[in-house]
């Protein structure tokens, strides 16, 4: 069953390939940077921090956690050569609205116990306070014994109601 979400996808992807002209850009990131940012669609990482194609790799989770991101951070720092993490929260942000608590109880009550009991200790990162889980993040990262000191780390929050960033540290 093909949707409208899947067909918009294939005309638009052939639109954007009838013009595409950089295949020929390196594997790693030409600008030796990556971004640890949120997964929320009011973003739009390539507009909003001028990264162009090819510049630095984005990692995008729910809140922008360094924690999950950690695994895609040292294969980008490690195997690609990026010399610098920047994350980046935002307003607005939907990792403020709940706790593991409400997350767990919202999966058992949606998706029954069977489901509750595969996710029993997962946890899902939310944060009640956005500056500190901005800080909390960055000092994760600076902790890190596979993430070198020689590794610039930096934190910011990006306003999704203006689309200006700032930095918290």
């Amino acid at each position: 069953m093909t949707t409208d979400i899947q067909s918009n996808l294939e005309a638009k992807n052939g639109a954007y390939a009838a013009e595409f002209t950089k295949g020929h850009l390196p594997l790693p990131p030409g600008k030796e940077y990556l971004v640890v940012t949120c997964m929320d669609a009011r973003i739009d990482t390539a507009a909003a921090f001028g990264i162009d194609l090819g510049d630095a790799h984005v990692i995008r989770n729910a809140g922008g956690s360094s924690r999950d991101a950690l695994r895609s951070i040292l294969i980008s720092e490690q195997l690609l050569g990026t010399q610098e993490i920047v994350l980046i929260k935002h307003t607005g942000c939907g990792m403020l609205t709940f706790t593991n608590e409400d997350a767990h109880a919202l999966v058992q009550k949606n998706l029954g116990p069977a489901a509750a009991a595969e996710i029993a200790t997962l946890d899902f990162l939310p944060f009640p306070e956005l500056d500190q889980a901005v800080r909390d993040d960055v000092l994760f990262l600076q902790k890190q014994n596979t993430i070198p000191e020689s590794i610039a780390v930096s934190g910011w929050v990006y306003s999704v109601e203006t689309g200006r960033v700032r930095r918290v540290v």
